[in-house]
């Protein structure tokens, strides 16, 4: 069963920078189309970033030219890499995989969450 583990989080002033990492115990060999969300208290959880396993990224508005989403040379490795982070940037980061093949022994799983790893910006 594949397994999400996330690290990197911390706090930090405004304007400073962080990188999330996420890792997928799942072999190297299947396909990880990647994401990131965020979910601040009192809000509901949020699309922040995603990468397909062809490098394909996506953003939303609100990081824009701020956070750059990468794969690792292992392509069950993802990094969030979040510059002039700002206040409201403060949320619990959760990484999420869909498993989309590969090799022939790859499953095909969607929706697998890490258990997040929380950033705080302080103003």
């Amino acid at each position: 069963q594949v397994q999400l583990v996330e690290s990197g989080g911390g706090s930090v002033q405004a304007g400073g920078s962080l990188r999330l990492s996420c890792a997928a115990s799942g072999s190297t060999s299947c396909w990880y189309d990647m994401s990131w969300y965020r979910q601040a208290p009192g809000k509901e959880r949020e699309f922040v970033s995603s990468i397909d396993h062809g490098g394909s990224a996506s953003y939303a508005d609100s990081v824009k030219g701020r956070f750059t989403i990468s794969q690792g040379n292992a392509k069950n490795r993802v990094y969030l890499q979040m510059n002039s982070l700002k206040p409201e940037d403060t949320a619990m980061y959760y990484c999420k995989t869909d498993l989309v093949g590969g090799a022939w022994y790859c499953p095909t799983k969607y929706n697998i969450w890490g258990q997040g790893t929380q950033v705080t910006v302080s103003s």
